[in-house]
C-alpha cells in the first residue's frame, strides 16, 4: 500500500531557507537514518562548475544516512562551449564524477543526432530513461528504471521528453525518432506507472522535460499531471521553472518582502508534487520522503552551499581552462550591449542582438555570391547576451551554440507570410520560432486569434487556416507581393521545418551553404563592422518588426469608434490613459490637451521663445507650456489669454488643426450650423473634405459648439493623419 503523499501547501523561502543542507555534513550523523532524499537538477546548459557542489551535497546526505539518488530532468549537453564542443562527451564525464545515478533527455540531448546520444549513453554510469522516445517504432533508450533502497523500498523512474523536440531539433538528426505526444504520451505515462506498480515499487516518479510554458500547452507536465494517476513526484525540466513559478502556474501568489520570498499555494497536481530547481545549476532541487511517507519538495540555491567534491572541481576547472584557451580571444567589441535574453527579448520582439545576427546571415550569403532579399532565424536559436566591452569566440558561441549552418530557401511571398504567422502564433507569449529578420518588415497583430488549421506533418505546431495576424510591410526594400519569389538566408535547422518552419522545408529551393552560423557572425563583425558593433548601428532595434498588442484599457471595447485612434495616439505617443487601465474616451476634452495632441503629432518642437505667449500659461513646469508656445508661434491661437482649462469644442478643435495643416483650401461643406462666413468655415470645410468629420446627427449639422471628448479628438487626428499619409 503506498504511503500518504503529503505536500507543502505554504512555502517559504527565505536567502538562508536551506542553509541546513549547505552544512549538511556538520549535522549529527545518521539523523536521516531511513530517509530517501532525490536531488535533482535540469536544464544544466554547461552550468559545469557546479556540479562539484552537487557532488558534495550527495555525500553529505548519504553521511547522514539517506538513501540518495541523484537525477537529472534535461538538456545537460548544450548550452556552453564547455559541453557543447564535445556534442555533450564532458557534461556525461561529470554528471558520471559527480555521481548521477538516472536521468531523461530534454530537446537539446538531441542537437547533436541520435547516434551521438547513444554513444553518449553507453559512456555514462548513469541509466537514461525516455519512454515516449521511439527509435523505428520501439523505444530508445530504457523506459523506466528501479532503484532499491537498503529497507527495501522500491523506487521506480521512469522519464518523458517534450514532444516539442520533433521540431526544436534539426529535424535531419533525428531521422526514425519520434515523441508521443497529447493523450499518447498521457497513456504512455499511466503503462508506465501500472507497471511500476506491478512490480512492487511503493514511490513513483517522472523525470519529465516538459515544462509549463504556455507555448507548450498540451503537453505540459501540468496537462499530463491531470490526467495520469499514480505518480508520486514529478521532477519537471524545459520551461526552467522554479518552486515559485510552478506555484504561481498552479494558482498561487509570489510575494516578496526584503529578502524574503513568501509563496502561498500548491506544489501539488492530481495528488502528485511536482518540482522544478530552474536553470544553469542556480538551484538544486531536494526531495525527502521520510519513514511516514511525507514527501517535502524544495530547492537550495547552489550560491548556498560551501562543500566542494575536489575531483569533480578539478575536472570542470580543466575543462573551462581549456575552453578559455582556445575561445578567450577577444577579436571584436561592441559599444552596446547585446540582448540575448528569452522575454522579453528574442522569443517575443525585436532585439539588436537578432538584427546583428540576421545582417550578418544576408552578408555571408552575398559573400559567397548568393544574391537574397532577406534573412530569417529563430529566436530560440539565440542563446544568450553580449555585455558591452570585449567580444570573444566563446561570447559567441555561447550566442549560437548549436552548431548551425547558413541556409538558403526560396519561398514565394505567401509561404513566407504562412512561416511568419505561424511563427508568431502566440505573440506576445514566448515562443522559441519567434522570428528575427533583415531585410523584412512586418506587424503581428496580438489582439487577432490565431486561425489554427492542420497540425504539420510530424509536429506539435499547427500550421495558419488564414492570415489574421501578421501583414508584411516590404522585403528586401519592396512593397511585399504574395506572388512574388524571394531568396532568404535561414539557417539549417529552419530550411528543414524545425520549429514553425513547415514552411521553409517544402520551400521550391533548398540549400545549405555548409557555413557556420556563429563564424560568419564573427567575420560580418571583424570584416563588415571592422571590429566594432557601434552604437549607431545596433544600439536600438531596427524597428523591423512592430508588436502590436492592442491597448490595455478596460474602457475601450474594441468595438469602440474610437478604438483605432485611441490605438494610434498612444502608439505615436501622442497621449496615454487617465491611468494604466482607463482612458476615458467620453472624458472633455480641454484647450491644453488638443493643444498638446497637436504639438506632439509634429514632433514636440522645442519652442522658439520661453517667455509666455499668454497671461493664464506662465507656469514652465506646466506640462501643456512648451506645447502652448507653440501654438503661439504657429498662429493657432490669438489673443493675450489661453484658457487652458476651457473645453474645446468640434470648431476649435478642427480650427487648431486646420491652421497646423497650414490652412489649405476646401470645397464648402454644407451644415445648417456652419454659416458661411463663420471665422471657423475654412476649418470644416477642409475636416469634412479630408474624412477628419462627417458631422453630427443625420450629417446635416456640424454641432459647432459641442465639446469635444477624448478619444473624438485623438479619432479626428488619426484620420487627418491617414488623409495626409
Amino acid at each position: 500500500m503506498k504511503k500518504k503523499v503529503l505536500s507543502l501547501l505554504l512555502a517559504v523561502v527565505m536567502t538562508f531557507s536551506l542553509a541546513v543542507t549547505a552544512n549538511a555534513a556538520e549535522e549529527t550523523a545518521q539523523d536521516l537514518d531511513g530517509d530517501i532524499v532525490i536531488l535533482h537538477t535540469n536544464d544544466v546548459h554547461g552550468a559545469i562548475s557546479g556540479y562539484a557542489k552537487v557532488a558534495a551535497l550527495k555525500d553529505a546526505y548519504e553521511a547522514r544516512g539517506a538513501y540518495v539518488l541523484l537525477m537529472d530532468a534535461g538538456d545537460f549537453i548544450q548550452g556552453d562551449p564547455t559541453v557543447s564542443t564535445s556534442e555533450g562527451a564532458t557534461a556525461v564525464e561529470l554528471m558520471n564524477l559527480a555521481g548521477y545515478d538516472v536521468a531523461s533527455m530534454g530537446n537539446h540531448e538531441f542537437d547533436y543526432g541520435y547516434q551521438n546520444l547513444k554513444d553518449l549513453e553507453a559512456d555514462a554510469d548513469f541509466t537514461i530513461v525516455d519512454a515516449n522516445v521511439l527509435y523505428n517504432g520501439q523505444v530508445a533508450f530504457e523506459d523506466n528504471v528501479v532503484f532499491t533502497a537498503p529497507n527495501g523500498t522500491k523506487i521506480g523512474v521512469f522519464g518523458l521528453d517534450t514532444p516539442e523536440t520533433a521540431t526544436k531539433a534539426h529535424p535531419a538528426k533525428i531521422q526514425g525518432v519520434t515523441f508521443l505526444a497529447g493523450d499518447k504520451m498521457f497513456d504512455c505515462a499511466q503503462d508506465q506507472v501500472d507497471a511500476l506498480e506491478a512490480e512492487g515499487c511503493e514511490y513513483i516518479i517522472c523525470l519529465g522535460h516538459l515544462g509549463i510554458d504556455a507555448e507548450s500547452t498540451g503537453n505540459r507536465s501540468i496537462d499530463l499531471l491531470e490526467k495520469v494517476d499514480g505518480i508520486d513526484v514529478f521532477i519537471d525540466g524545459h520551461s526552467h521553472s522554479t518552486q515559485e513559478d510552478i506555484m504561481a502556474a498552479l494558482g498561487g501568489t509570489v510575494t516578496d518582502a526584503g529578502d524574503v520570498t513568501v509563496t502561498i499555494g500548491t506544489d501539488m497536481v492530481n495528488g502528485t508534487v511536482l518540482t522544478s530547481a530552474g536553470t544553469k545549476l542556480e538551484e538544486v532541487g531536494v526531495v525527502t520522503i521520510d519513514e511516514a511517507g511525507h514527501i517535502d519538495a524544495r530547492t537550495t540555491s547552489l550560491e548556498s552551499l560551501t562543500a566542494t567534491d575536489a575531483d569533480v572541481a578539478a575536472r570542470a576547472a580543466k575543462i573551462q581552462a581549456e575552453i578559455d584557451k582556445e575561445y578567450g580571444t577577444v577579436f571584436a567589441k561592441t559599444e552596446v550591449a547585446l540582448n540575448g535574453e528569452k522575454e522579453p527579448g528574442n522569443r517575443t520582439e525585436e532585439t539588436n542582438l537578432g538584427d546583428l545576427i540576421c545582417d550578418a546571415l544576408v552578408w555571408g550569403a552575398e559573400r559567397e555570391g548568393t544574391e537574397v532579399d532577406a534573412a530569417v532565424t529563430n529566436g530560440g536559436g539565440i542563446r544568450a547576451s553580449i555585455a558591452a566591452g570585449d567580444i570573444t569566440k566563446k561570447d559567441i558561441n555561447t550566442v549560437l551554440p548549436f552548431g548551425n549552418t547558413l541556409s538558403i530557401v526560396k519561398v514565394t511571398g505567401a509561404e513566407l507570410l504562412e512561416a511568419l504567422e505561424a511563427s508568431t502564433y502566440c505573440t506576445p507569449t514566448s515562443i522559441g520560432g519567434f522570428p528575427q529578420v533583415s531585410g523584412i518588415e512586418f506587424t503581428v497583430d496580438t489582439t487577432k486569434a490565431y486561425d489554427q488549421g492542420e497540425q504539420y506533418p510530424g509536429s506539435t505546431y499547427y500550421g495558419p487556416k488564414s492570415i489574421q495576424r501578421v501583414t508584411i510591410e516590404t522585403v528586401g526594400g519592396e512593397p511585399f507581393d504574395a506572388n512574388a519569389t524571394y531568396t532568404i538566408a535561414t539557417n539549417d535547422f529552419m530550411a528543414a521545418g524545425g520549429d514553425t518552419y513547415y514552411a521553409f522545408a517544402a520551400a521550391s529551393v533548398n540549400y545549405d551553404l555548409g557555413l557556420s552560423m556563429d563564424e560568419v557572425v564573427m567575420d560580418y563583425i571583424t570584416d563588415e563592422l571592422k571590429g566594432t558593433v557601434t552604437e549607431e548601428a545596433y544600439g536600438q532595434p531596427a524597428g523591423r518588426i512592430t508588436v502590436d498588442q492592442g491597448l490595455a484599457f478596460t474602457d475601450v471595447a474594441a468595438t469602440s469608434p474610437y478604438y483605432d485612434g485611441i490605438e494610434w495616439a498612444v502608439d505615436e505617443g501622442i497621449t496615454n490613459g487617465t491611468t494604466a487601465t482607463t482612458f476615458s474616451p467620453y472624458q472633455n476634452c480641454t484647450r491644453a490637451q488638443i493643444i498638446t495632441y497637436l504639438w506632439r503629432a509634429a514632433g514636440s518642437p522645442e519652442p522658439a521663445s520661453t517667455e509666455p505667449a499668454y497671461t493664464d500659461v506662465t507656469d514652465t513646469s506646466l506640462y501643456f507650456f512648451k506645447a502652448v508656445q507653440w501654438a503661439s508661434e504657429q498662429g493657432l491661437v490669438k489673443g493675450e489669454t489661453f484658457d487652458p482649462y476651457a473645453g474645446c469644442t468640434r470648431a476649435m478643435a478642427v480650427y487648431f488643426m486646420w491652421v497646423a495643416a497650414d490652412s489649405p483650401e476646401a470645397a464648402a461643406a454644407s451644415f445648417t450650423d456652419v454659416a458661411a462666413d463663420a471665422d471657423y468655415a475654412a476649418a470644416v470645410n477642409w475636416a469634412v473634405a479630408q474624412g477628419v468629420t462627417l458631422g453630427t446627427g443625420d450629417g446635416s449639422t456640424f454641432s459647432p459648439d459641442t465639446v469635444c471628448q477624448r478619444g473624438q479628438i485623438v479619432t479626428f487626428l488619426y484620420r487627418a493623419a491617414n488623409a495626409a499619409a
